[in-house]
């Protein structure tokens, strides 16, 4: 296999572990993903709780189906679809539970608290704390199949057919979710309502 084609090697020796039964393997598929997969989950519910059970449950059901994973795939894509689609099936059995009308505040860190500032500068800081405030209010405030194919698109980089087949639609409905959630992000950022 050439240089860095397929998988790193310690993500190829944990999935060779998982493959022959020893659970043990997810150790460092953890260790990789739990963070992005959780700041993925939390973009689409609102809940960090929330987010970090679909997480740890896709992580066993990884462990279960490990034998569907082709092993000279990236596992990154593979693993954050399937908490891209857990998440959207929780925010879909949300809206049914919970009236239109009601307002939610999600308990524990607001996504901006899940990221860290890319600058130690006080004022960066301050202007990088402010911008993901900023998109925090404006990602909450897509529907869940905006923000599903908002955070396909733009956080695992999926492509605009991956994602129909990943959330079984049309790539048309996928297209038009992906531009209604895009024009709903930029007239919320730049204040043209």
């Amino acid at each position: 296999m050439p240089q860095g084609a397929g998988p790193p090697t310690d993500e190829r020796h944990a999935i060779e572990r998982l493959r022959r039964g020893d659970i043990g393997g997810l150790e460092t598929l953890v260790g990789q993903y739990q963070l992005q997969a959780t700041r993925a989950a939390y973009l689409i519910v609102r809940d960090r709780q929330l987010a970090e059970d679909i997480v740890c449950d896709a992580f066993l059901r990884c462990y279960e189906r490990i034998q569907q994973f082709h092993a000279e795939r990236p596992f990154a894509p593979w693993f954050l679809r399937a908490v891209v689609n857990d998440a959207l099936k929780a925010a879909d059995r949300r809206a049914r539970q919970v009236s239109l009308n009601s307002h939610w505040t999600p308990n524990g860190p607001t996504f901006g608290e899940l990221l860290t500032s890319p600058d130690p500068e006080p004022d960066a800081q301050a202007e990088f704390a402010e911008l993901r405030h900023q998109v925090q209010d404006a990602i909450e405030s897509l529907t869940p199949r905006q923000r599903s194919a908002v955070v396909l698109h733009y956080f695992v980089g999926l492509s605009g057919p991956e994602i129909a087949d990943e959330l079984s639609s049309p790539l048309g409905t996928v297209k038009r979710r992906l531009h209604d959630g895009r024009s709903r992000l930029r007239a919320l950022l730049t204040g043209t309502r």
